[in-house]
């Protein structure tokens, strides 16, 4: 749970998601939808991941997103919606007619902050951190719903992250290693933030 000054409002969350929406189904129209103006929650420059699932089974279809604010938080949704139907590369493009059965979610992140190898795992919260492992030129990052979601302790949320950025699982305790934490905000479709 992001602090209250980070925290967007119901009406913000309903456009990104009404954006979110609109952009996947803008794949198949040709029609990418116009940024909503006038909401300074929406232009910050914020971290963000977008998850697509199908609603029949509640199946990943899609994920993508940035830790880091690399643009206007409205703009980061609008191009993650995009890339999380179509160039998530775990996954087959989805297909026109899989939009109108999918779910979106939307994670707006805090910004990482470095964790130092002394303080791990006690620093992770399950269920309120997110993890960001990186050596050299592999990275992996794991939202705070998928530890909680599946129920990990700290130790194996953190061998996990490793093992997605494709190093050992014991990768965090050693030299070189980097990890941060950071907090989500995550709200779907349906749903309050």
């Amino acid at each position: 749970m992001l602090p209250d000054a980070g925290r967007l409002d119901a009406a913000s969350a309903r456009a990104l998601l009404a954006l979110a929406r609109a952009a996947v189904e803008g794949c198949f129209t040709g029609r990418a939808p116009a940024l909503p103006a006038g909401d300074p929650a929406l232009e910050a420059v914020r971290g963000v991941f977008v998850t697509l699932r199908r609603r029949a089974d509640g199946a990943l279809r899609g994920c993508l997103g940035h830790t880091q604010g690399r643009m206007p938080l409205a703009a980061a949704v609008r191009e993650l919606a995009v890339g999380a139907a179509l160039r998530d590369h775990r996954f087959a493009p989805v297909t026109a007619d899989e939009v109108p059965g999918l779910s979106i979610e939307l994670t707006v992140l805090s910004a990482p902050v470095p964790l130092a190898r002394g303080d791990l795992p006690g620093a992770v919260e399950v269920g309120r951190h997110g993890l960001v492992v990186s050596r050299g030129e592999r990275s992996g990052v794991l939202l705070p719903q998928v530890a909680r979601g599946r129920g990990w302790d700290a130790v194996t949320f953190l061998e996990q992250v490793c093992r997605k950025a494709g190093l050992p699982p014991d990768a965090w305790r050693e030299p070189g290693t980097r990890v941060a934490r950071f907090e989500g905000e995550s709200f779907g479709e349906g749903e309050g933030p």
